[in-house]
């Protein structure tokens, strides 16, 4: 089977020739596994057999925000921070900062759909050879808010001033529904999966009360992921840590079709209980413990860890993506990351459920 054919098989509970699976990495990450592998882009995916998932959008005109130097198209100014093994992006400036009312929010220079050019997309797809799963657009507004609010802010924000919050995600659904929807109409029906997201959960607990949840974020994911579904794109949902609260709306109002990344160490999301109340619904997305078994176990507690993951799937007939459970950090050894799919590839595929 190619990647394309075991990712639509998974979604449709049909048994695949292996396991499905999927990689997730910094870019630090990566480059080692080139040089181990002493390959690039996807000779080195098709060498260790990722089922890894093609990406399609729009190209901006025009670079950064018209009126703030050096920001992305949002007004946020970012900078790099150093860690030892690499470096990410931190936000340095918060344009959203000082704003004290919705006319603050409504005078601000938003982004423009027009500025964009969409087709790059009806390109990709038209000389797409059909070997890989087709991704195109993304819906995370939150994480927006955060970096043009400041982070504290914007979490203060819902309870002392919430109709500046619901002004500033008003404005995100709006410029991402109008993109979105045109990425969809550019890819001709081919494009076959949609990332929603918002980080719900942290490592011991949600990071909104189930009613925030429902007010600020809910109501925009519903129309994104129902957007998605009428273009016959299936809905994959990423949330980290502790988000069980959140599940049982996100299946049944927002309509998601797959859930990742699966961090079972976090509190209330135990893997058995999960998979066991859940596997009828979703598809599995993730699940290799990144934050200690990947960079801090040996290669046999890596091997143990998929077996054990998919013994679980296994049991409950879950439709399941074997894949880290978020990015890979570089301090990972390499012969882990390659313990990780070499291992998923021996697992004997099984017979799936789903709704």
């Amino acid at each position: 089977m190619t990647p394309r054919q075991r990712w639509i098989a998974t979604f449709e509970g049909r048994q695949t020739d292996r396991v499905t699976t999927d990689y997730w990495g910094t870019a630090e990450a990566t480059a080692k596994l080139n040089t181990a592998t002493g390959l690039q882009d996807d000779a080195m995916w098709r060498h260790l057999g990722v089922d890894l998932i093609k990406h399609v959008g729009a190209r901006k005109f025009r670079e950064g925000h018209p009126l703030i130097a050096r920001a992305d198209q949002w007004g946020v100014v970012y900078r790099k921070m150093e860690y030892g093994t690499g470096d990410y992006n931190e936000v340095d400036v918060s344009p959203l900062a000082g704003a004290e009312s919705v006319r603050d929010v409504e005078n601000f220079a938003w982004p423009k759909v027009e500025d964009h050019d969409f087709s790059p997309v009806a390109e990709a797809v038209a000389k797409d050879d059909g070997y890989r799963f087709i991704r195109g657009g993304a819906y995370e507004p939150f994480l927006i808010y955060c970096a043009m609010r400041g982070m504290e802010q914007a979490f203060s924000d819902m309870v002392e001033n919430p109709e500046i919050a619901e002004a500033a995600l008003a404005k995100l659904f709006d410029f991402h529904y109008e993109y979105n929807r045109r990425v969809f109409e550019a890819g001709a029906g081919k494009i076959q999966m949609f990332y929603l997201a918002e980080d719900l959960g942290g490592q011991h607990g949600p990071l909104f009360s189930l009613e925030m949840y429902r007010r600020f974020l809910r109501p925009g994911q519903q129309k994104m992921a129902a957007l998605a579904h009428q273009y016959g794109a299936k809905v994959f949902y990423h949330t980290d840590g502790a988000a069980r609260v959140f599940l049982k709306d996100l299946i049944e109002v927002v309509q998601i079709d797959l859930l990742n990344p699966l961090q079972w160490r976090c509190s209330g999301m135990e893997l058995p209980e999960l998979v066991r109340d859940f596997a009828a619904h979703v598809v599995f997305h993730g699940g290799i413990d990144n934050q200690q078994t990947l960079p801090f176990g040996t290669e046999a507690a890596v091997r143990e860890e998929v077996r054990w993951v998919g013994s679980i799937m296994r049991q409950n007939k879950a439709r399941w993506v074997c894949a880290p459970c978020h990015n890979i950090q570089s301090v990972s050894p390499v012969a882990n990351v390659l313990a990780l799919y070499d291992e998923a590839h021996q697992l004997e595929p099984w017979d799936s459920c789903r709704s």
